[in-house]
């Protein structure tokens, strides 16, 4: 990633304080709702990150069903989100996979 994007697995509601408080500006969650028993929904982060002053963006897929309209919808909410942003998913495999196809398709500005 870059010094202004950070990809990590799953994070919960009361962990959004500290991400903003460690500067994130914006959260964008590729995990889709009711994956697993107990997995906060996109939701309550959202309401978190808005209470914290964060912008917040679900383009959520299942590990293998991502495609061109995900990638697309990432690239364009990620060009126009203020930096620096953490993405997540339960492990961070499939943000990764989300930016990196972003970036082998140009779509990226970063």
């Amino acid at each position: 990633m870059s010094h202004q994007v950070s990809i990590t697995g799953q994070i919960t509601p009361d962990q959004v304080p500290m991400i903003a408080e460690n500067g994130f500006k914006t959260i964008i969650n590729n995990r889709p709702d009711g994956e697993e028993p107990n997995q906060p929904t996109s939701a309550d982060i959202a309401a978190a990150a808005e209470k914290a002053g964060l912008a917040y963006k679900e383009v959520s897929f299942a590990g293998s069903d991502l495609n061109q309209n995900h990638v697309e919808e990432f690239a364009d909410f990620f060009n126009q989100a203020e930096q620096p942003m953490l993405i997540f998913c339960r492990t961070g495999n499939r943000s990764t996979g989300i930016y990196e196809a972003a970036k082998r398709m140009d779509l990226l500005d970063d």
